[in-house]
């Protein structure tokens, strides 16, 4: 559909297609990614990648604005801002209070003089403001905003505290309990604090009568918080026990003794436990059984039992649940741990005989876990039932707390309209999930803190070696009624926040290729789409599914009338789901992508559908594999829109601990589709690559020179990212595009393009090193990887594509130059200890995996060279280095030179490699290399932490 600018001029401009104040809304992220400050929906119940709310209020704000509203006036509008008089511009404003956040004297809200943004929505007179400007954009009309992906309900939520007419529709149910309590109860229903707290205390007290034989306590004064618990097997050499533990840490972080458990082997092989506090010369408790790769050494023999023979044993049931400590609360509101006594073995005994005699228990959560992504490792190890997720004591807790529940849910039911009856039931329920995540045995144990940690908190569902199980009657982390509390507080938060007389939002459940719409009624669609590869939502879904199923499947009817979440309708790219059908030439990833890429443009042309003629598409997408962004081009060149913009915004805290070497990124791009007034005539006269491969170059640069001159606080990764953007319009606006032998050209080649060509731009305006562009491309891959990626590990993705841009297959080089190897399915760069052979060693004892032998006179590589020299340095010292370097000439190789300068300026200055190539550039090695540049470069300034400004060198 080429020739898109065509119908631009029909279109009324929006402020989204405009400058935005992209750097303090920036900030306000940043600000709210604080886990001690986010939003209440965030506690409602465990959910996925939900959005921030400002970069969300942006999206919303700005896609249904006309264009000539000011930074300011946005910023007012968005609640960002101090309510006096200041000088310059609110961004500016905001850009200051951030820059000297570090020296504050009093709180974030005192520095920066006013609320956080999600706190707060304009008065009644600045909304009726605002809604009288869009009547007047929206043809006397206020404007209706649909989040077609709903998820956690962010976009949807702000919509509707901004009394826009709202529609949020989801696939998964679980979420959109979630979205009927933010867009439905709350506006609706109001306040139900009382009323909550009233019968959740009844429903906790019942549970914990029949529970507290199963959580016993000899003393008066203490109450069991939770069982620290891991698996066992029996040695398959002395048949001593062999307790599945990494750690015998308890708790290693609020003073300087830790608390720590220790194993004693009896006679009879089983082990017993003692509990310590304080140090041990001669017992690492940092060491359990179990290693790194999954293998367990024997206590008693010493024997290790393989990873591979473990997992056989747990899919024949030859294993049992072991509590090595327990975790006890005290009158007082103190904790402390002990070791596991006879009642609690005995507690265990009758547990396990309730499980195997009661019958009703018998048919609790027996769904099957299906196969999947995500599944994979739980069925490995013999869980094929949700059931098998919990040991028999979280087991019957959840079960007594579900019968509880369903005690007084007719009376809840018969004192209460339907309405608020199915809001009182719908926030009981939440709370289920909320333990779950802390309570299976997929929940780890944080040795750090002490505390029960989140299942979910990697996106992932793996068997922890060590699990609490915890006392859901007591107040402890992960209780019912902690949680409950947090669900309550939450609830009430989001009900303060919505303003009076509020409209109610519409929630839909199902796939949004079918939405239940009519034709052009809908002004505006915001949307965060399904993230790629990156999360499985409905497979990691299933395990609250399955129990909100048993609490609410006979409320919501339609919702949960499935065994489990829909995953054919999902759109995710899920390779597992396409193993029994890939071959002929069609990889299951390649045909996840096409599952991806179908289900994207189904739901894009879906939303084109129902969007009136001129109304606006803005997708929030914060992903960096090309992968993702190829097929999301696709889908949007098969929708229809035309594209308009595209903005990045920083919406991610750095180095997010769950998504650490993921595809997402840590900025937000908005790209923006307008659906157009009148048809448009299709030109079928395709493009030629090497034209549009020309204007995509030339794009991708100026937008990577804009953004490094915007003072945007993004990333180096981040600005190739949002160079995507503007070259997806390029490449959409010539679509389709062929090259010389009439071969249809996909937008990844675009995206390769621009990766490659905003590269260039980041080496020119970081890097003052003349002759790199002559260095071999194995040296060129390495050192542009430390300087886009700024860190030892980063996405193979990335790496993958970063190398196509300068001829280098990563995959082919990684046995033969050694120059990284893999780290949880990531790149990880090598150091040149783990390249270099040992020169003080004689060459037939040297490791012959090692690929630089630095005897050698000449080397194929210069980063070889440089990683040889850093060694003899290391081990030989100064005056054998220059000898070295004067006996191979190094000291006129250009090439020698630009890479030790470049590594100088790319490295990180706490990496042992940076301070070896520091000291190769002072003293007498720097006089022998007469090198350029001044040695204050080598000040470790934090504020110059990242690679070295050109006026330095």
């Amino acid at each position: 559909m080429s020739q898109q600018h065509d119908t631009l001029d029909e279109l009324e401009p929006l402020a989204i297609e405009g400058n935005l104040p992209l750097k303090a809304v920036g900030i306000e992220n940043l600000k709210e990614a604080n886990p001690s400050s986010m939003p209440p929906h965030r506690y409602l119940h465990p959910w996925f990648a939900r959005r921030p709310t400002p970069a969300s209020r942006l999206a919303i704000l700005a896609s249904v604005l006309p264009k000539g509203i000011s930074s300011d006036e946005l910023l007012r509008l968005m609640q960002i801002g101090p309510n006096v008089e200041i000088e310059g511009g609110i961004e500016e404003y905001v850009a200051k209070k951030k820059a000297s956040e570090d020296e504050r004297s009093g709180n974030i809200r005192e520095h920066y003089g006013y609320p956080r943004l999600h706190t707060q929505v304009p008065t009644k007179d600045e909304m009726d403001s605002f809604h009288q400007d869009l009547k007047e954009t929206w043809n006397g009309e206020l404007p209706t905003v649909l989040d077609p992906t709903a998820g956690g309900g962010v976009i949807p939520f702000e919509s509707l505290r901004y009394g826009l007419p709202t529609k949020a529709n989801e696939l998964n149910p679980v979420p959109t309990l979630i979205l009927r309590v933010m867009l439905e109860y709350a506006p609706d229903v109001g306040s139900l604090e009382t009323d909550l707290r009233d019968w959740s205390e009844k429903i906790d007290d019942r549970a914990k009568e029949n529970l507290a034989e199963y959580f016993p306590t000899t003393d008066s004064n203490h109450e069991i918080d939770c069982y620290i618990c891991t698996h066992k097997i029996t040695c398959p050499t002395c048949n001593s026990d062999l307790p599945l533990v990494s750690k015998w840490s308890l708790r290693t972080r609020f003073d300087a003794n830790d608390v720590f458990v220790r194993p004693h082997v009896k006679e009879d092989g089983s082990i017993e436990y003692t509990c310590t506090k304080g140090s041990s010369d001669d017992f690492n408790h940092s060491d359990g059984p179990v290693s790194r790769g999954g293998n367990a050494e024997c206590i008693n023999c010493g024997v290790v039992t393989e990873s591979e023979k473990i997992r056989e044993m747990f899919k024949a049931g030859e294993f049992e649940y072991e509590t090595y400590a327990v975790r006890y609360l005290t009158d007082q509101g103190d904790h402390g741990f002990r070791a596991p006594r006879p009642e609690d073995i005995e507690a265990l005994e009758k547990i396990r005989e309730r499980v195997e005699s009661d019958y009703q228990l018998a048919t609790f959560l027996t769904t099957s876990i299906p196969e999947g992504e995500k599944t994979k490792e739980p069925r490995e190890h013999g869980l094929t039932e949700w059931r098998d997720v919990f040991s028999p004591r979280q087991l019957v807790s959840y079960y007594e707390y579900l019968e509880a529940f369903n005690h007084f849910k007719p009376q809840i039911e018969r004192e209460y309209d339907q309405k608020t009856s199915e809001a009182i039931l719908t926030l009981l329920s939440l709370v289920a999930g909320k333990v779950i995540d802390r309570n299976s045995r997929f929940s780890p144990w944080d040795t750090t803190k002490g505390v029960p940690s989140n299942a979910l908190g990697g996106k992932h569902l793996t068997l922890q070696k060590s699990f609490p199980v915890v006392n859901m009657s007591t107040e402890g982390i992960g209780s019912y009624q902690s949680s409950m509390e947090r669900i309550i507080d939450s609830y009430e938060e989001i009900v303060d926040y919505i303003p009076e007389d509020s409209d109610t939002g519409e929630v839909n459940c199902g796939d949004a290729a079918n939405l239940p719409y009519e034709d052009g009624s809908i002004q505006a669609a915001i949307m965060d789409p399904p993230y790629y590869s990156s999360i499985m939502y409905a497979e990691l879904s299933d395990i609250f599914y399955v129990l909100l199923n048993e609490y609410l499947g006979g409320i919501f009817h339609d919702d949960f009338q499935a065994e489990l979440t829909n995953k054919e309708d999902e759109a995710v790219a899920n390779p597992s789901r396409f193993e029994a059908v890939s071959g002929d030439g069609s990889s299951n990833k390649e045909l996840a992508n096409d599952h991806y890429e179908s289900k994207m443009s189904a739901i894009f042309s879906e939303v084109y559908r129902v969007l009136e003629p001129g109304g606006v598409m803005t997708v929030m997408f914060t992903h960096k594999e090309t992968d993702a962004w190829d097929t999301l081009t696709m889908s949007l060149i098969n929708s229809g829109f035309t594209i308009t913009s595209t903005h990045p915004v920083t919406s991610e805290m750095p180095a997010r601990i769950d998504t650490q070497g993921g595809g997402s990124a840590d900025s937000t791009l908005l790209l923006v589709g307008r659906k157009p007034v009148s048809e448009q005539v299709k030109d079928d006269q395709p493009s030629l690559w090497s034209d549009v491969r020309n204007d995509t170059r030339d794009v991708a640069k100026k937008a990577a020179r804009d953004l490094l001159t915007s003072s945007l606080n993004l990333t180096k990764t981040d600005v190739i990212i949002s160079a995507f953007g503007p070259t997806l319009r390029v490449f959409a606006d010539a679509y389709p595009v062929v090259d010389d032998e009439d071969n249809e050209v996909p937008p990844r080649r675009a995206l390769e393009e621009a990766r490659e060509a905003v590269t260039q731009v980041l080496v020119e305006e970081y890097l003052d090193t003349e002759g790199i562009e002559e260095l071999d491309n194995v040296t060129e891959w390495y050192i542009l990887c430390w300087l886009v990626y700024e860190k030892q590990t980063f996405s193979y993705d990335e790496g993958r594509q970063l190398g196509l841009g300068i001829g280098v297959d990563v995959d082919e080089i990684k046995r033969s130059t050694k120059t990284w190897r893999k780290n949880r399915g990531d790149i990880k760069l090598r150091g040149h200890a783990d390249r270099v052979q040992n020169i003080n060693e004689k060459p037939e004892n040297r490791s012959s995996r090692l690929p630089v032998d630095p005897d050698n006179l000449s080397f194929g590589r210069a980063l070889d060279a440089v990683h040889a020299a850093m060694h003899v340095y290391d081990v030989k010292g100064e005056s054998a280095c220059c000898d070295w370097i004067r006996e191979r000439n190094f000291n006129s190789d250009s090439t020698f030179k630009a890479t030790l300068k470049a590594l100088l300026q790319v490295l990180p200055q706490d990496h042992e490699d940076w301070e070896l190539a520091r000291d190769l550039a002072v003293g007498r090695t720097r006089d022998l290399l007469d090198l350029d540049f001044n040695p204050s470069v080598f000040v470790d300034d934090q504020d110059e932490r990242h690679q070295s400004d050109v006026t330095n060198f």
